[in-house]
């Protein structure tokens, strides 16, 4: 009688585990190693997070401040307590200061990246990095027009050094404008230019921000947050958008092609090496290093049938669609891979790097690689990565790799079965190709109706949304009612995960939708690349929008984060709302403890840049608000707006 009572409590307590897990994630592969995490006793972001919790509701509404040594303040947002810091900072300026300071970090994270990018590039053109080469060079040769430098009679090598000099200086430009916002259209740019909100210098105004919110400085909201929209724009049109165009010149500019996604491309007989970050400078050496003739024979040496690269978060999204390199899952997915038990190596560089993975992949036999000389972790190996010994370094991290894989415990091994085929590499250039050089094609697809309007889909995993859930039931929706979705970042990498990145995903989509793709052989749901590639959505729109002699605000567009947490995604909302592109975040940002800052950001936004934002979680209801927006959109253009 008590071993049948023992077995039901163990029944019951399985049954709870497993709900529990269910109620994480939406995906198959990840439900699978969360059990397993459970049944081996290691920690994930999800157990971390309902340790948190309650969270700081202070924190949450944005009402904190710690900008001086007379605090931490916090303003009571029912007015029970303190309506003022010491200084006497309100609620209003608190918020607004906070908000600012984030907007600057996510910028200075992509311009940085951007600047790692473009000093390769110069050492490449120098000869001081020979592991890189031109793959682009049509780009090259566009981009030195762009930027007014003479071509003729100069070889490659001459004009990529006098570019990257160029490109440096749109980083410390003390006065003027960056250059990438002339690709604006004419009336967003003039609209710009008469908020006084036009971008310097990408780091004049990221230092400004700092200097903004420091102490006694700038105490009005609205102002604070208009210098918020320029260190934004210094970002979409400056940092994120030359990263782009310098990675196509160095590593080719990206062509739709095929491969797979999810945990279920990790190889149960090869070694299994994991690049996860956001700078392809690396990343591009190991998927190359892997290939090495002497580093195959090492492992058939060791045991393994190959070298298997895998991809998680934006390194991931590079390496995929520029090689088809297979990518193992987001953001949240990073803590899953190495619990499989089947990683020899994961290697990092920058950003959405848990701390977490040094105490985890000491629980397996992993070898947590850490590269960048900005970022260090608890528990790495350090392997430091230059460019000038681009290649070498790579080799030496794929070894230490290979000779990991007799460690590998086969008792600890689950690699999920869940692997799905996608199809991404869309750039700009390439859905331009795809329509036969032109815009048209999508214009008159508009038009007709047969293409709603578009949807920009971005941005990260939040441990406060079920896994993949807000991502795939958004987009689900959208292309339901002839929403072309394009899509960027971990979404991108969701989208995949859910088979919404084939052809054959056109059968989810409405009747209009489905017959674009269908003549196109594409899927509903194009894959523009990583963070920074969200410029190549900024530049798509800009064809439209100069094809149609309007501005971005103009078009039957719409975007949405259901699921970002990051500082970036901040800025990257800021840029995207002031080149005029409604937005629909899926997490609350910390700013609902001022009343002044959300009717600014939800409403007023409107009247100054065209656009505004706005917050639902539910995905269903983010989708109609979207789509009320290009209803909106449409009707405005004298287009068909009853759906």
């Amino acid at each position: 009688m008590e071993q049948k009572e023992n077995e039901k409590s163990m029944d019951s307590d399985s049954e709870t585990m497993l709900k529990k897990v269910y109620e994480k994630s939406i995906d198959p592969a990840s439900q699978t190693i969360l059990l397993k995490a459970k049944q081996e006793g290691v920690e994930t972001a999800w157990d971390r997070y309902e340790k948190q919790l309650p969270q700081c509701s202070f924190g949450q509404l944005g009402v904190c401040c710690r900008n001086c040594n007379m605090g931490p303040c916090r303003i009571d947002p029912f007015g029970e307590g303190a309506e003022k810091g010491i200084c006497g900072a309100t609620a209003d300026i608190i918020v607004a200061r906070n908000l600012l300071r984030t907007i600057a970090a996510g910028a200075a994270a992509h311009s940085d990246h951007a600047r790692d990018a473009v000093l390769a590039f110069k050492k490449m053109s120098e000869g001081a990095a020979g592991s890189y080469a031109i793959k682009d060079e049509a780009k090259l040769l566009s981009l030195a027009s762009e930027y007014g430098i003479p071509t003729e009679g100069k070889n490659r090598e001459k004009v990529a050094s006098e570019l990257a000099d160029a490109l440096l200086l749109e980083f410390g430009k003390q006065t003027g404008s960056l250059l990438c916002t002339m690709r604006a259209p004419e009336p967003r740019l003039k609209l710009w230019t008469e908020l006084g909100i036009v971008p310097r210098g990408i780091d004049r105004e990221i230092v400004e921000c700092m200097h903004r919110t420091h102490m006694g400085v700038d105490n009005n909201a609205t102002h604070i947050l208009l210098q918020g929209l320029r260190t934004g724009l210094s970002d979409g049109w400056g940092g994120s958008m030359i990263a782009t165009d310098v990675q196509d010149i160095l590593f080719g500019t990206p062509q739709p092609r095929m491969s797979t996604v999810n945990l279920g491309v990790l190889s149960r007989d090869k070694v299994n090496v994991i690049v996860h970050g956001h700078e392809p400078i690396l990343s591009e050496m190991i998927v190359e290093a892997a290939e090495d003739s002497e580093l195959l024979k090492l492992a058939q040496e060791k045991g393994a049938a190959g070298i298997n690269v895998a991809g998680i978060c934006c390194t991931g999204n590079e390496t995929l669609m520029r090689h088809g390199t297979p990518i193992a899952g987001t953001f949240l997915q990073q803590e899953l891979a190495v619990i499989t038990g089947a990683v020899e190596a994961m290697v990092v560089d920058v950003q959405c790097v848990m701390p977490s993975l040094g105490e985890l992949s000491g629980c397996y036999h992993t070898k947590f690689i850490s590269t960048s000389p900005k970022a260090d972790f608890p528990n790495t190996v350090r392997m430091e990565f230059h460019e000038e010994k681009a290649y070498e370094t790579a080799k030496e991290i794929i070894r230490v790799a290979v000779e990991n894989f007799p460690f590998r415990n086969p008792e600890k091994v689950n690699i999920p079965r869940e692997k799905q085929e996608c199809m991404v590499g869309f750039s700009a250039e390439a859905i331009l190709n795809a329509l036969g050089g032109s815009p048209d094609p999508l214009i008159e697809a508009i038009k007709s109706g047969a293409v709603w309007g578009v949807g920009a889909v971005v941005g990260c995993n939040n441990v406060k949304i079920k896994h993949n859930y807000g991502h795939v039931n958004l987009v689900k929706e959208l292309i339901k009612n002839n929403v072309l979705v394009v899509t960027t970042g971990c979404n991108a990498i969701a989208c995949a995960e859910a088979g919404l990145l084939v052809p054959e995903a056109s059968e989810l989509a409405g009747e209009g939708l489905k017959a674009v793709c269908k003549a196109l052989g594409i899927p509903p749901v194009l894959h523009m690349g990583s963070c920074v590639d969200i410029s190549r959505i900024l530049v798509l729109s800009s064809v439209l929008a100069n094809r149609l002699g309007m501005d971005i605000s103009d078009l039957p567009v719409a975007g949405a984060a259901p699921e970002w947490m990051s500082e970036k995604a901040v800025s990257i909302g800021a840029y995207v709302v002031s080149s005029g592109v409604f937005t629909v975040l899926g997490t609350v940002p910390p700013v609902l403890g001022s009343q002044a800052v959300t009717a600014l950001l939800t409403r007023d936004l409107n009247n100054v840049v065209g656009a505004s934002f706005a917050v639902e979680p539910d995905p269903f209801k983010a989708a109609a608000l979207m789509l009320e927006h290009i209803d909106g959109k449409r009707k405005s253009l004298g287009l068909n707006s009853d759906r």
